[in-house]
């Protein structure tokens, strides 16, 4: 069969290696890149060029509002671009660990995207105080916490995502175990099946958690799901990006003895004195120089 040129605009639903998923109109395209080019992430809108009926070449990547991505000292992992806002889910139990909620915020703040926590098994009752203390301290920074139990409450876990999720592109993360899934399972009716869809389209085989996808819920709304992650690397991030990162540094920014002051043991530095007055966390602080190291450590 002769090769079309008609030229399509589509959304990236999902991404396995170099082969990709594109909605475009009521139809799901197979697309590739031209090359070796792999800089697409789930969420772009790109023009593509039709090859066969269901197939494609991506020609272009149009302009991004937002970009979310991870890295390590080696390479950077594309997550979700055109985002509006991240929902980070932690639970009751298994305990999730500060770091990856504390990164997740840093790389929000940087991109310039919302976000919301969601405090998910409220149910589970011998945890729930303990972990309330613990989500409370990123509601005092200004993150909004809210409370849901996906398998126990699923009306209610509806009720209260819902407004919050209209209008929005919204992607989940979160580590294993924290009921990810069963949020999205109620909020996208037939996730699994899409799920399935996709897998089969991309041939992923068994790996259907370790893609990041996109569900168009209408024309504004979109929910992206990405695979639990343990880690969560910042080494992309200069030294500025990090500073503007912590909305409790902003206060005391430019207000330090050198005007090339980085925070980590210079004399009258205005963010290390906030710390010892107790105004800004000594875990956060820590963690700006742990993230302030990283990037130095970059080799890509």
């Amino acid at each position: 069969m002769a090769a079309s040129i008609d030229t399509l605009t589509g959304t990236v639903i999902a991404a396995h290696g170099r082969h990709y998923l594109v909605q475009a109109a009521d139809k799901k395209l197979q697309c590739v890149t031209r090359g070796k080019k792999s800089d697409v992430a789930v969420g772009d809108i790109v023009n593509l060029k039709l090859t066969s009926t269901n197939q494609g070449v991506i020609e272009a990547i149009t302009e991004r509002k937002t970009l979310l991505y991870r890295s390590d000292q080696y390479k950077s992992k594309l997550l979700a671009a055109n985002v509006t806002q991240l929902f980070i889910v932690v639970a009751t139990e298994p305990g999730f660990t500060d770091d990856l909620v504390s990164r997740s915020l840093v790389a929000a703040e940087a991109a310039g995207v919302a976000v919301h926590i969601i405090l998910n098994k409220i149910d589970v009752v011998a945890s729930l105080e303990k972990t309330r203390k613990r989500v409370a301290f990123y509601a005092g920074l200004g993150y909004p916490v809210h409370e849901v139990s996906a398998t126990a409450q699923p009306e209610a876990t509806v009720a209260a995502l819902m407004p919050l999720l209209t209008g929005q592109s919204t992607i989940l993360i979160g580590q294993s175990g924290m009921g990810k899934s069963s949020i999205i399972n109620l909020i996208v009716p037939d996730a699994d099946i899409a799920v399935r869809e996709i897998s089969a389209a991309l041939d992923t085989g068994k790996h259907t958690t370790t893609f990041t996808r996109l569900y168009k819920m209408d024309e504004q709304t979109s929910i992206i799901d990405s695979p639990g992650f343990q880690e969560f690397g910042l080494y992309q991030l200069t030294e500025g990006m990090l500073e503007r990162a912590f909305p409790e540094f902003k206060a005391y920014l430019g207000k330090c003895k050198f005007y090339n002051c980085h925070h980590s043991n210079e004399p009258e530095c205005a963010i290390r004195t906030a710390v010892a007055t107790g105004e800004i966390a000594p875990m956060r602080h820590a963690l700006y120089l742990q993230l302030l190291h990283e990037s130095s450590q970059k080799l890509y």
